[in-house]
């Protein structure tokens, strides 16, 4: 299973593709991008740098020696992402393994799919989607076993743990649709069409 550490530097290395970033910038971005489940906190982002920088796949420089208004009126450090880091970052999002899907990385890489060759896509929601049926399979056989022994509350949120998952198969299953058929298929972003809408 791939680390947390792991996961936030390719997180990292994802949202410095686009353009170099302040590190209060990064944590914004990143928690913007993955939700409040997976805050991101400045004592988990800095020693994640530092390893990314000491590893040349990132470099640190000081806003005074910038002209640009990456520079502002005091000084920080900007990091942008180097060609190891690039390279690293190709080569990590070419694969479709089992971490690619598991809940420490599927939410990271899901955000960095517009980098990603359809049919990696494809293969990693097809694997997410066959963790979440034998999750949820798991789940029916342990709720079924144990029913007797719970009381309602608990009953109830084992249900709406399995109504969580029984969305995301759904949510997968047409995001696969549409990688399979994608100039039959609507993209994920977008709207309904006017003779779909609720009036």
């Amino acid at each position: 299973m791939r680390s947390r550490s792991d996961v936030l530097e390719l997180a990292i290395l994802g949202q410095l593709l686009d353009a170099p970033q302040h590190g209060y910038e990064l944590r914004k971005r990143i928690n913007a991008t993955l939700g409040t489940v997976r805050a991101l906190s400045y004592g988990s982002l800095y020693p994640a740098l530092k390893s990314l920088t000491t590893a040349g796949l990132i470099e640190a420089t000081d806003t005074a020696e910038l002209p640009h208004a990456l520079a502002g009126n005091r000084t920080r450090i900007v990091y942008q992402i180097t060609a190891d880091g690039k390279e690293k970052l190709a080569s990590a999002l070419g694969r479709s393994d089992p971490d690619s899907w598991d809940d420490e990385s599927f939410d990271v890489r899901f955000s960095l799919f517009a980098d990603v060759e359809p049919e990696v896509r494809l293969r990693i929601l097809e694997g997410r989607r066959m963790r979440m049926l034998e999750r949820r399979e798991a789940m029916r056989q342990h709720m079924q076993r144990n029913r007797e022994r719970r009381d309602a509350w608990t009953l109830e949120l084992q249900r709406h743990g399995l109504d969580q998952i029984d969305r995301e198969v759904h949510w997968l299953e047409d995001l696969i649709t549409h990688e399979r058929n994608p100039t039959t298929t609507a993209t994920p972003t977008d709207p309904p069409s006017e003779t779909t809408k609720e009036h």
